[in-house]
Formats: C-alpha cells, sequence, structure tokens
C-alpha cells in the first residue's frame, strides 16, 4: 500500500484533502461547541449540542488520523527528523490530555470557569497542531 502511495501522482494529494477535510470538521465543531460554553446560542441545550458536535469531531479526528499515519508511511524518516512534525506531535498529545481533563472532570455539565479555560485552551492547541502541520512542509 505504501508503494502505491508514492507511485500514484494522485494517492497523496487525495490523502492531505482527506487530512484537510477531517481537520475542518474536528475544529469546526469544537468551536462551535466552544462558543456554546460561551454563552452564544443559549437556546441550544448544550448536551445536545455536544452529542452532535463531539460525534462530528471525533469523525473528524479519526480522518486525519487515518490519513496522517498514511502519510507519515511515505516518509517516517524525514518526519521524524523534522521539528514541526515533533512539536505537532506534541501538541496532539497536550490536545488529548485536555480533552480527557475536560471530560473527567464534568465540563460541559458545570460550564464554569475551568470549564472555559480547558476550552481556550484547547482551541489554542488545536490551531497550534494546525500552524505545525502547515510548516512541517517548509521544514
Amino acid at each position: 500500500m505504501f508503494t502505491a502511495l508514492q507511485s500514484h501522482a494522485w494517492a497523496y494529494p487525495v490523502l492531505e484533502m482527506i487530512h484537510i477535510a477531517g481537520i475542518g470538521l474536528l475544529l469546526g465543531n469544537l468551536v462551535l461547541l466552544e462558543l456554546r460554553v460561551f454563552g452564544r446560542g443559549a437556546a441550544l441545550p448544550v448536551a445536545d449540542l455536544a452529542r452532535l458536535s463531539l460525534g462530528v469531531a471525533a469523525t473528524g479526528f479519526g480522518l486525519a488520523a487515518a490519513s496522517g499515519l498514511l502519510m507519515f508511511s511515505t516518509q517516517p524518516a524525514e518526519l521524524l527528523a523534522n521539528r514541526a512534525f515533533t512539536l505537532k506531535m506534541l501538541l496532539l498529545l497536550v490536545a488529548g490530555c485536555t480533552a480527557a481533563w475536560f471530560h473527567a472532570r464534568g465540563s460541559l455539565q458545570r460550564l464554569d470557569r475551568t470549564a472555559k479555560l480547558l476550552m481556550l485552551l484547547s482551541t489554542g492547541v488545536w490551531l497550534g497542531v494546525l500552524a505545525c502541520g502547515r510548516w512541517i512542509a517548509y521544514r
């Protein structure tokens, strides 16, 4: 399969498109939920919006992760030597820990100051992941 990714002119660009679509689904839905946590769309029940947006965000993450692993398989040595890639992987770990903390403390039920700070941190970290992903090509 990895040889096919390198030998077909359209295979890698299609993977990049899937990766970008996954990122869009992930970030778009996290920002939507963050807006609700900060009081926008107050008529929408948080639990219902969270169920929908987190499901779509998880699908986006799955698409981004699967396509990212396939893209990684085409040039692992180069990527492991790339500082932007290393930082991106570290930020992904931070994003996962932040999400785990947010949900473990029941932030969606509380919607308190800590929930809001965790949402801001999460969005900032994901934007950092996005920036590092773009930076990889230029390092």
